[in-house]
């Protein structure tokens, strides 16, 4: 299969009981993506990055309770970001979604965070209505991508500093094998370069000492290039792969884990010490159907790394008074 074609076209809401919202904040750019599963959504989730910014993480771990979820947040920000899932907490709560406590009906809403906080007044984050905004907007129509929701004001390529980086962008892609749906949906904000697996070459990423062409950035660090001084939790690639076969909390963990397998072939270095690499699974159980988790895993890690891509091929290039000049990949196509 190959990864730049499998999943196209395609989208995360292709699995059946999920929907999408973004919130695009208009003042400088960053926002959020929720993901909705009102009847709720076994989950697991996988973080490899050394500086995650995350909520509820810990519950989803199979030893613990809670056996379904009804919302993922995905948002900009850095961790004042994490705010938003409030926002997307109450929207479910007007609703009477959520797990029954005593009195209370309280949604679950585990949420992860990238740092976009180059681009523009870094007071201004995504909050809690922002994220009731992106609640709002969700819908099963296929995902807007480019530079949209958690994807507005990311970056990619940082490794010799955001005056030499690129775009990045917000992607979304599945595959349909035997009756079952596996999608995927990612915000790439990475410190690394974003490759095409289909060819092995970077599409965007560091850029030379004149802006004009890539860099490359491996290519760069084996002749010994010195990279910029680095700050923890300064990138951040983080998504979501679903599927709507019937899985237990368990194998959700372990379908989060080998859908990073797309990360490492879409992104190069990943999961550093400035990234907080983290996928989060979600299982709907809609097709009624179970799989070998081998199979699942195998085509979540296809359809990440085609997120990825089409998440940087949709971005469009960012300038104005108080940003940093970030071209999008077709910029910089063919030179």
């Amino acid at each position: 299969m190959n990864p730049s074609t499998a999943a196209r076209p395609g989208s995360l809401t292709d699995v059946r009981g999920l929907r999408v919202g973004h919130f695009t904040e208009t003042r400088r750019p960053t926002g959020c993506t929720v993901i909705l599963a009102p009847e709720g959504a076994v989950a697991g989730v996988d973080v490899r990055g050394a500086a995650p910014g995350t909520r509820e993480t810990e519950l989803l771990a199979p030893t613990n309770s809670i056996e379904k979820v009804h919302a993922i947040m995905l948002a900009g920000g850095s961790a004042f970001g994490l705010d938003a899932a409030g926002g997307v907490m109450r929207w479910l709560e007007e609703r009477g979604i959520g797990v029954q406590v005593g009195p209370a009906r309280v949604p679950i809403v585990p949420a992860a965070i990238l740092f976009d906080l180059w681009v523009g007044d870094h007071t201004i984050r995504p909050d809690a209505a922002a994220g009731y905004a992106a609640c709002d907007a969700a819908t099963s129509d296929a995902v807007v991508e480019g530079n949209v929701g958690a994807g507005t004001g990311a970056a990619v390529g940082k490794l010799f500093g955001i005056a030499r980086a690129m775009r990045g962008g917000l992607g979304s892609a599945s595959v349909t094998v035997g009756g079952i749906t596996v999608a995927a949906l990612v915000a790439v904000n990475a410190i690394g370069d974003v490759i095409d697996p289909a060819t092995g070459q970077p599409i965007a990423g560091a850029r030379s000492e004149d802006g004009r062409q890539l860099h490359g950035t491996m290519r760069a660090m084996l002749r010994g290039e010195l990279m910029a001084p680095l700050q923890a939790g300064s990138a951040t690639t983080i998504g979501v792969v679903a599927t709507d076969a019937v899985l237990t909390k368990a194998q959700a963990n372990k379908l989060a884990q080998m859908a990073h397998d797309g990360f490492a072939r879409s992104i190069n270095p990943v999961h550093t010490m400035t990234d907080g690499d983290t996928i989060f699974a979600l299982a709907t159980g809609a097709s009624g159907q179970s799989a070998h988790l081998t199979l699942l895993g195998a085509l979540a890690a296809e359809v990440m790394a085609t997120a990825v891509v089409r998440g940087v091929r949709a971005a469009t290039s960012l300038a104005g008074p108080g940003l940093p000049t970030l071209p999008c990949a077709a910029d910089l196509a063919g030179r």
